[in-house]
């Protein structure tokens, strides 16, 4: 009787994989995002002057409450979590507005704007997610085309060195040469590799490239000698939140923008691991959001979103497992309460995190091409509306201050190429093709 029953199948995105490659996969997924993880406690700890003992702590606590967002978001509880393998990470929407925060009311009411808008974050979610029916595929293959395109330069200027491109040894041989191994080494173990090698290839690939540069002396470990081996983070470590009328709104605008931001990379995710995503599962993206934005007010971090560079990851491993990034947020919680293998973590040269960042940016930009296949083009206008959309997200990429006559509170939107790419998207589909009868009917069913 037994026999004859059918083995229910497990969806690739509820595969629980051995420890090792949880492991090895998640310390690739912290690898590629461990940078842009740290950048933000760094911008912010030199805007605001702060010592180097708060600039550590600012980064034991991000790294911390990033690796208790991904938790949250993977494995989910009651209606929060999308459960998909999204990371979190720390929204750069939320950098300028903070920095303004903390330097006219201190960091108090930075800290109390952070909280009250992961608040109204969680509570907005269920009626924020209503407006995934303006994402049908043409919109949505457009924004993932988008972010990948968005994140290339990132990738360019860690193969430079990541300094300044007016810095005298800014894309020097070196750094070239470092970015080339890394990349040569991914795509060796890619196309040579078999299964859990290939799948780990821009792992080896980091590994690889910090001990070239370790060995040609571009790769230093006295911070690791420094570092402590254990630290606890403690709540409110710069005094209990203020909340500041001001503040509170500013951040509040900022939370509303990563939701458009986090609805594209969600969407992208689910395209990527062949789950789709709809209202009931967007609005669990957001709650967790918001829930983990106040945690990370509470904990002396920021406000936090789905972490896209982790998205070309995904696509180029192929590994679509939600514990494969649950592993990653355990992997952070260690290295915010162990400082000295944080430390190691940032030993990794920038050149070799571009050598890979090539290969994981263009994938996103693949999956996008991919998805955009699938759309038809043919007697519509979806061919003007990706055309304008990927070109208006580039006005930024060229020109970083390109609106700089706008009013401050404007360049929260403007500044960030993947949302107003992806708010051009959404208007032209309105404008061009409207909403069809059965994206209604798909909204009043999921309702």
């Amino acid at each position: 009787m037994d026999s004859l029953t059918p083995t229910p199948s497990v969806h690739p995105v509820d595969e629980i994989l051995p420890v090792s490659k949880l492991f090895a996969y998640g310390l690739q997924h912290v690898l590629a995002m461990y940078s842009g993880a740290v950048a933000v406690p760094i911008i912010l700890a030199q805007a605001l002057n702060l010592p180097a003992e708060q600039l550590i702590h600012l980064i034991n606590a991000d790294l911390f409450t990033c690796g208790i967002a991904t938790l949250i978001q993977t494995l989910g509880f009651w209606k929060v979590g999308a459960r998909i393998p999204m990371i979190q990470g720390v929204t750069f929407a939320a950098v300028t507005p903070m920095c303004l925060i903390g330097v006219q009311h201190g960091l108090p009411a930075m800290y109390g704007a952070i909280i009250a808008a992961g608040l109204v974050t969680f509570l907005v979610a269920p009626f924020f997610s209503r407006f995934i029916r303006l994402f049908p595929p043409v919109v949505t293959g457009t924004i993932i085309t988008i972010i990948g395109i968005t994140l290339l330069p990132v990738s360019v200027v860690w193969i430079g060195g990541g300094g300044s491109p007016q810095s005298p040894d800014f894309a020097g041989p070196m750094n070239l040469f470092l970015a080339f191994i890394t990349l040569a080494i991914v795509l060796v173990l890619y196309r040579c590799g078999k299964g859990f090698i290939s799948n780990i290839a821009v792992l080896i690939g980091l590994i690889g490239g910090t001990i070239v540069a370790a060995i040609l002396g571009q790769a230093h470990f006295a911070e690791v000698t420094r570092a402590n081996w254990f630290d606890i983070v403690t709540p409110f470590s710069f005094g209990f939140p203020v909340f500041d009328i001001g503040s509170v709104l500013s951040m509040v605008i900022v939370m509303f923008v990563t939701m458009v931001e986090t609805t594209g990379d969600c969407i992208a995710i689910g395209e990527i691991v062949d789950k789709p995503i709809g209202r009931k599962e967007l609005a669990r993206c957001l709650r967790a959001d918001g829930l983990s934005t106040c945690i990370g007010g509470i904990f002396n971090s920021f406000p936090y979103t789905a972490f896209a560079q982790n998205v070309g990851l995904i696509a180029l491993t192929r590994i679509k497992s939600r514990f494969v990034v649950t592993a990653s947020g355990l992997i952070l919680i260690c290295l915010g309460l162990l400082p000295k293998m944080a430390a190691i973590v940032a030993c990794i040269p920038n050149s070799v995190l571009g050598g890979a960042g090539i290969a994981m940016f263009g994938m996103i930009i693949a999956s996008g091409v991919r998805a955009l296949s699938k759309v038809n083009f043919e007697g519509n206008y979806n061919l003007m509306l990706v055309a304008i959309s990927i070109g208006v997200s580039m006005i930024t990429l060229t020109v970083p201050n390109f609106f700089h006559a706008f009013p401050s509170w404007s360049q929260i939107v403007l500044h960030s190429g993947i949302t107003l790419g992806s708010i051009t998207a959404v208007v032209l589909n309105l404008i061009f093709n409207g909403l069809s009868k059965k994206e209604k009917t798909e909204d009043t069913d999921n309702a």
